[in-house]
C-alpha cells in the first residue's frame, strides 16, 4: 500500500476537517485490472466510530465523484488509525516521540529494510529510531510504511 499523493490528500482533507475530524493520512493501492483501494485514516479527540467512518465516506465520495482524481474503478475505505496507528509525516513522528514504531524502508539503511525501535528524534525530514542501543537515521522519503507498535 503506497501513500496517496499530496494532491489527493489536499483535495480530501477539507471535506474531512469540515466534519470535525483529522485526516491522519491516505494510502492508495492499485489492484491491477480490478481497480484500486483508497484507504483514509481519520481521527478525533473522542475516538472514531463506525458512524464517523460512514459520514466521512459519504462526504469524501461526493468530492471524489465531482473532482474525479483517480482514473478507473476503486474502493474507498475509511477507518480509524487503530492501536498500530500509521505514521505519515514528520509531525506524526514528533507527536509520538518516545513511542516504539515499526518502519519498512524502500532502500536499506545500514543494511536493514525493517527497523523497529523507539522514536528518539525528528530533524530535517529524518526520523531517528533507537533499537538495542543502536540509532538509525532514516530519511522520511525512504519510509515505505510506518506504524506505531501497540503498547501492552
Amino acid at each position: 500500500m503506497a501513500r496517496a499523493g499530496k494532491a489527493l490528500e489536499n483535495l480530501i482533507e477539507p471535506a474531512v476537517t469540515a466534519l470535525g475530524y483529522e485526516l491522519v493520512g491516505a494510502e492508495f493501492h492499485s489492484q491491477g485490472g480490478r481497480g484500486g483501494l483508497l484507504r483514509l485514516y481519520i481521527d478525533a479527540e473522542a475516538g472514531i466510530t463506525l458512524d464517523d467512518c460512514e459520514r466521512v465516506s459519504r462526504q469524501v465520495s461526493a468530492v471524489l465523484e465531482v473532482e474525479d482524481p483517480i482514473p478507473g474503478r476503486y474502493t474507498l475505505e475509511v477507518s480509524s488509525p487503530g492501536l498500530d496507528r500509521p505514521l505519515f509525516s514528520a509531525a506524526h513522528y514528533n507527536r509520538f516521540l518516545g513511542r516504539r514504531a515499526r518502519l519498512r524502508l524502500q532502500q536499506p539503511v545500514e543494511g536493514r529494510r525493517k527497523i523497529t525501535g523507539v522514536i528518539v528524534a525528528v530533524r530535517d525530514e529524518t526520523v531517528v529510531l533507537e533499537e538495542d542501543g543502536a540509532e538509525y537515521a532514516v530519511p522520511l522519503v525512504n519510509v515505505e510504511k510506518a506504524n506505531l507498535v501497540p503498547e501492552n
